[in-house]
């Protein structure tokens, strides 16, 4: 067991399988029948298979290139995925769903979309240029019994965010935000300037405000003072793009491996890693009311159609 890791709880696990049988007795039982007689399909978004209901809970981590959200996968797990590579310059060029198996091996896109134990049918319609910046790494990792992760590429300058991508990366983004239980937005100490791109990338989560997490990564390499400076800065720039009511939570520390660089904090690193990492084990709990509150919503909408339809 990794050491930052608590027992889980056998009752948790069970009540989450019982609530998630559940769940899917009555959607296949009251609600799909109504969708597919009023064509819910056709209107708002594709009927649901067991595979959206079974889905472990996701983690996604976004950020602009060279913040260390591969580093930080890396740290959580402990150990290398199946296609990782990290340096300084834009390395991750996919987005990569990491998750558990017994074999480690990469499964592309394209095979993933037509996979029925997967959701990830849906993102066909983003195009085969997506598909080929797409895969899943499979790992036996004890992190991800219960946790899937998802790396992003990280988001560039200009033309070569909005134009040589080939895709829709906003629409990619947005389309996981809003089915994701965690968004961990990652920033570097030393660049904390938010491109007009990397805000429109934010701009894409809105509605998931509760869902997204700060991290203030690299915080080792800057002294006490300027480390005061650069919090204050963050929190102005994040001020401008997170339009909500509430001041954002901001975990600081350096997620890595290596000794840090500055020692004065260590103590302060220490207490927010474990925030954090306490932070990401509440998910699988928290997938459950997520899961079960995204259902009554689409009951509501599913009830509305059909009376509409109905009148029509």
């Amino acid at each position: 067991m990794l050491r930052w890791m608590k027992k889980s709880n056998q009752n948790d696990s069970d009540a989450y399988t019982s609530t998630i049988d559940g769940m899917k007795k009555v959607y296949k039982k009251f609600v799909r029948p109504l969708e597919e007689l009023y064509r819910y399909q056709e209107f708002y978004s594709p009927l649901l298979t067991d595979s959206d209901f079974d889905a472990p809970p996701t983690v996604m981590l976004l950020g602009q290139y060279s913040t260390g959200k591969t580093t930080f996968i890396k740290y959580l797990l402990e150990t290398d995925y199946p296609g990782l590579r990290i340096g300084p310059e834009p390395t991750t060029d996919k987005f990569v769903a990491i998750m558990h198996g017994e074999q480690d091996q990469i499964i592309p896109g394209n095979a993933l979309v037509v996979d029925q134990r997967h959701p990830y049918k849906v993102l066909t319609r983003f195009g085969n240029n997506f598909l080929q910046r797409f895969e899943a790494a499979v790992i036996k990792n004890p992190v991800l019994q219960g946790l899937n992760l998802l790396d992003t590429p990280g988001v560039l300058a200009g033309a070569k965010q909005t134009v040589n991508r080939g895709y829709d990366f906003t629409g990619v983004v947005k389309w996981f935000a809003d089915r994701v239980d965690m968004i961990v937005m990652l920033f570097d100490a030393h660049k904390l300037d938010i491109s007009d791109e990397f805000s429109q990338t934010i701009l894409a989560c809105k509605g998931n405000d509760t869902k997204i997490r700060i991290v203030l990564n690299k915080a080792d390499k800057v002294t006490n003072q300027q480390l005061m400076r650069v919090y204050g800065a963050l929190m102005w720039s994040l001020g401008k793009v997170l339009a909500t009511p509430e001041v954002a939570r901001v975990y600081i520390g350096s997620f890595w491996d290596q000794p840090y660089q500055n020692d004065d904090n260590r103590k302060l690193f220490e207490m927010e890693e474990e925030d954090l990492f306490r932070d990401i084990q509440t998910v699988p709990r928290g997938s459950i009311v997520r899961k079960l509150n995204d259902l009554v919503k689409r009951c509501r909408i599913a009830k509305t159609h059909a009376y509409i339809m109905a009148h029509i």
